[in-house]
């Protein structure tokens, strides 16, 4: 089991404080099941007692009748009477249970109990929910893994593995902790991965949002597979489809987007206008979730190469924590803008730096910036080309550091 150091250290400071309920988002089979085992091993290491925990995952077919919140209420209570000292709760799948949010927060106001959500929807922190509790949760959000943790899940089975030849298997079937955690064939890889997206779209967009026009969906987000990280809007979706003689409205391929990052497939990337500092609200751009889910559904990951190694450094950023954007100044775009508190990085993405004239684009484009915070040019070469202040690095030479990306100066 990897420790995902990084998630459990934002949770720290919230463990053991009944008051504050916990909730672990992300898309299905990204880990967050295993993040409860390692949170109730942390509070074991505090001295908790397995005997205090009570677990449920409302997936299995075994435990369906607890999905009714009234039942789920009953039994929690009577759970908890026959506990001594503080009870833990770990609610896994909570988005299966009807009304759980009144529910759950019955639990926190009536008992002591430190209490643990996962869910695959975004709407369980929206609407209703968010109005009963007000600020007594925190919320994070999980990804499936970065490199450096398939690296060292790789290495539990291979100690001698070199990272080039794992970092080829992570460019096509990236990395969902199954495909990691097994040498899994390329069929047997491909199957769990499209099982994965199907299990996703069928119940956490088409169900959940009621989706009628399934046929009009599965283009959408084949399109958006095909175009990660290029600049697109619903209304350039919808022209698209219209030349393709096909209807699709530029609102409902905003649902319909909306849907798939609810249920954290994909992820919008907003574009900022650096000089202004304004977020621009049209031209957004799209990554997914899991990028060996794009190979499994679409195919072309080696082909794409560049498409797939941004995809990968956005999702980096975004698991540490980052807050990111597309950058722009004038007519020119950086990759990526990503702050976090006061601290802020700038990353170019390139596959290869094959010629001065590619070179003078990827570093030039910092030309226009005068601030003093880090900016990095990304890619495959393995020689250090840093020039002028700007820092070059190796795509997955940066992607297992442990880089520091204050302020510089």
């Amino acid at each position: 089991m990897i420790k995902r150091e990084q998630y459990i250290e934002r949770l720290r400071s919230f463990i053991n404080q009944p008051e504050i309920i916990k909730i672990i988002v992300g898309i299905r089979r990204c880990g967050k099941s295993v993040m409860l085992e390692l949170i109730q091993d942390e509070l074991k290491g505090l001295g908790a007692k397995e005997e205090n925990f009570i677990k449920i995952n409302f997936e299995k077919m075994s435990l369906s009748e607890l999905r009714d919140s009234q039942k789920l209420y009953a039994y929690l209570v009577s759970k908890i009477k026959k506990i001594k000292g503080r009870p833990y709760l770990f609610l896994d799948e909570i988005q299966e249970v009807d009304g759980w949010e009144s529910c759950v927060n019955s639990l926190r106001v009536e008992t002591d109990a430190d209490i643990y959500l996962t869910g695959s929807n975004a709407k369980l922190l929206s609407g209703e929910y968010a109005t009963l509790i007000g600020g007594r949760y925190i919320s994070l959000r999980m990804l499936p893994f970065s490199f450096k943790e398939y690296l060292l899940a790789k290495q539990k089975i291979s100690p001698d593995i070199q990272v080039n030849d794992v970092f080829r298997k992570y460019l096509t079937y990236g990395g969902m902790p199954f495909v990691a955690a097994f040498n899994l064939g390329d069929n047997d890889a491909d199957s769990y991965l499209k099982d994965i997206y199907g299990s996703v779209v069928i119940k956490d967009v088409i169900q959940r949002n009621k989706i009628r026009n399934v046929d009009l969906l599965e283009r959408i987000l084949a399109y958006v597979l095909s175009n990660i990280g290029s600049t697109f809007s619903a209304n350039s979706i919808s022209r698209f489809f219209i030349n393709e003689k096909r209807k699709a409205a530029p609102e409902t391929v905003l649902n319909y987007l909306k849907a798939a990052q609810e249920a954290y497939l994909i992820y919008r990337i907003n574009r900022l206008d650096i000089p202004s500092k304004r977020i621009l609200k049209i031209d957004e751009k799209y990554y997914i979730a899991d990028h060996g889910i794009r190979e499994a559904i679409n195919g072309g990951n080696e082909r794409d190469i560049e498409r797939v190694l941004e995809n990968i450094v956005c999702l980096e950023m975004l698991g540490r924590g980052f807050e990111v954007r597309v950058g722009r100044i004038g007519d020119r775009e950086i990759d990526f803008v990503c702050d976090k508190g006061k601290d802020r990085i700038y990353i170019q993405v390139s596959y290869l730096l094959a010629g001065e004239d590619t070179i003078e684009r990827e570093f030039g484009i910092y030309s226009g910036i005068s601030d003093n915070y880090p900016k990095y040019v990304l890619s495959m070469d393995e020689i250090d080309l840093s020039r002028d202040g700007i820092i070059h690095r190796n795509i997955r030479d940066f992607l297992i550091s442990n880089e520091d990306f204050h302020m510089l100066g």
